[in-house]
């Protein structure tokens, strides 16, 4: 499958997605981004600005699976991934499968869970397969998590272990929309057009299948990148292990996820070919989430965004 075709699927996908999320284009650009890499995403707003919407319009508009865990305080591992029940007809145990597995799991309020919880998830994310009771069952090939978190100051909310939030690819963070996009929601909230009813009543199509999604990954890599913007790419990630500001820089997996990222935004602006202004642009969603400044910054009111910036504005750009 050739560019062209991943080009215009892109396309499609966002046409389709649009019908049913207001506003929100870079958002459901991100989340594109996510998928087509095969990696996974943190979204992160607050209460009611469509996260699990998102999720849910994506994998009807990619011919996928959809299961979503509400993670609570009282959550188990078990309630993840399954569990082995004793069968008496049978004088058997069989497997009872948990939510895990399916091809887009929402992982909704994933910092609602306790830790160990949480990392039910991990070897899913990371290997694609899940052991229950010593054995290995292999998860969907297009496994894709996305988990939504509240804003860490929200009562009743743990933070989410370093371990596990690398292995997120992209921070997705959802704003509460603009006076015009509000505007339009509170219009269509009054006619049969409202977001969850357009997507009820099957207005958004597939335009892929789930099983077309593997090739249009592989035809990513067609996706020029130049060296010396691989060099770039790198000084940037190394330069958030120098920084005195910050305590824990990235480390290669955001490396590898900055690649991606940029060859997937070339692919969404129609183009084979990566340019600084990718690599750029898909810095931040990449970062954000792997790096914790030190507490003296933060006092002084440094967050983590300016400090992205800060190095961006730091590494020269190649001609």
């Amino acid at each position: 499958m050739n560019t062209e075709r991943l080009k215009e699927v892109l396309a499609q996908a966002r046409s389709e997605a649009g019908k049913v999320i207001i506003g929100q284009h870079d958002v459901i650009e991100k989340a594109l981004i996510a998928i087509f890499t095969g990696n996974h995403a943190l979204v992160e707003g607050v209460p009611g600005v469509a996260k699990t919407l998102l999720v849910r319009t994506l994998a009807r508009v990619l011919g996928a699976d959809f299961a979503r865990i509400q993670f609570t305080p009282d959550l188990m591992p078990a309630d993840i991934t399954g569990t082995n029940v004793f069968n008496l007809q049978r004088n058997e145990f069989s497997l009872i499968k948990g939510p895990i597995f399916t091809s887009f799991l929402l992982a909704d309020e994933i910092n609602r869970a306790p830790a160990k919880t949480q990392s039910a998830l991990l070897q899913g994310m990371q290997e694609r397969v899940v052991t229950i009771d010593r054995e290995t069952h292999p998860l969907p090939p297009n496994f894709t998590v996305f988990a939504t978190q509240n804003p860490i100051e929200y009562e009743g909310t743990y933070p989410l272990p370093e371990a596990q939030k690398d292995r997120f690819m992209l921070k997705i963070t959802m704003k509460t929309p603009d006076r015009a996009e509000e505007l339009v929601l509170a219009q269509r909230t009054m006619t049969k057009d409202a977001p969850e009813t357009v997507l009820a009543q099957g207005a958004v199509q597939p335009v892929i299948k789930a099983e077309d999604l593997a090739a249009l990954r592989e035809s990513m890599t067609a996706i020029v990148m130049r060296e010396e913007l691989v060099g770039y790419l790198v000084d940037i990630i190394r330069a958030t292990r120098q920084q005195e500001s910050i305590l824990v820089g990235a480390g290669p997996r955001a490396t590898q996820a900055l690649i991606m990222g940029a060859r997937a935004r070339a692919a969404l602006s129609g183009r084979d070919f990566v340019t600084p202004d990718d690599i750029k642009e898909m810095t931040p969603p990449v970062l954000e989430h792997r790096l914790i400044l030190r507490p003296e910054f933060e006092i002084e009111g440094l967050t983590v965004a300016e400090v992205i910036q800060q190095i961006l504005q730091q590494i020269a750009v190649p001609r």
